[in-house]
């Protein structure tokens, strides 16, 4: 996870570091794909406590939600057996200058009088959140300045609350919660295990990214493939072709493509992704000695 720090780029430095922890990010800088995908997503929709909301996905960077420099994030990850979970919340907010209070009182009165907070974001608030209307996304505990999430994990949901950091006064919304993601990895021997129990197969969605000449060298019984060059056929249809509520299972030739997947699937709402540690290599010389290496 990325600290909270201050990075400097032009005049908006003074913003930049509300939110230094980014929305985990896919690498798809392999040749082909590209070329199938190579629209970022950003979804709106009417809110309600359980619904999934900013998703995004990019290429080789994720930009500061709240602006500043193209930046690579990290997805909550553990090797353990479980991360121990926690809360996280979806939070809009503006933003307005320090000697802005009379304007922050006044826009919070309209708010109390009916008026939209992204609306009014859009129109005053002089944080780059301002083009998605104040959204900053899912947030944890860890990822903004120790001022905004104090206010933020105390203010009742869809209650307008103020607050001010060092960038200014704040005027947020938490619009919904969640408990937190996992990704996590899962060892060669345990993964073994799960796979002589018929029930597992029957449940657990497994799925291979590597491409198609390699899982002709050597495979495991129960994982679909989907190529990671073939990620702008079968990504926008994700959640379609699988349930983000059940454990899921990613594997590829030595964990590293596999782990960028998982930490996607995130951000499409997969609650429990698990990433097989060192792919199928580490399976074969670990637990299965029957299947091939290459």
């Amino acid at each position: 996870m990325l600290t909270r720090s201050s990075v400097v780029v032009g005049s908006q430095a003074r913003f930049f570091a509300l939110r230094l922890s980014f929305t985990p990010c896919l690498d798809l800088s392999l040749p082909g794909v590209r070329r199938n995908f190579s629209t970022r997503t950003l979804l709106r929709s009417t809110l309600s406590p359980n619904s999934p909301f900013l998703r995004f996905l990019s290429f080789n960077s994720v930009s500061a939600i709240v602006g500043g420099p193209s930046l690579k994030g990290r997805a909550s990850f553990t090797t353990g057996s479980n991360s121990g979970g926690g809360r996280e919340i979806l939070v809009q907010h503006l933003l307005v200058k320090e000697d802005d209070l009379n304007l922050l009182l006044e826009l919070q009165k309209r708010v109390s009088g009916g008026e939209d907070l992204g609306d009014l974001a859009v129109e005053y608030s002089i944080c780059p959140s301002k083009d998605e209307g104040g959204m900053l996304g899912w947030v944890r505990k860890g990822q903004t300045v120790s001022e905004f999430e104090e206010a933020a994990f105390n203010a009742p949901l869809n209650k307008v609350v103020r607050c001010k950091t060092k960038f200014g006064w704040h005027l947020l919304q938490v619009l919904s919660e969640r408990e937190e993601l996992l990704l996590q990895d899962i060892q060669s021997d345990e993964l073994h295990v799960k796979l002589q129990d018929p029930s597992f197969l029957g449940e657990a969605q497994l799925i291979d990214v590597r491409e198609p000449e390699e899982v002709a060298q050597a495979s495991l019984p129960g994982f679909q493939v989907l190529p990671l060059r073939q990620f702008g056929n079968w990504g926008p249809d994700i959640t379609t072709k699988f349930d983000p509520e059940k454990e899921t299972y990613v594997m590829c030739h030595h964990g590293m493509r596999s782990l960028q997947v998982a930490k996607w699937l995130q951000t499409q709402g997969f609650r429990r992704v698990f990433n097989v540690a060192g792919g199928i290599h580490a399976y074969a010389v670990k637990a299965d000695p029957s299947i091939p290496t290459y």
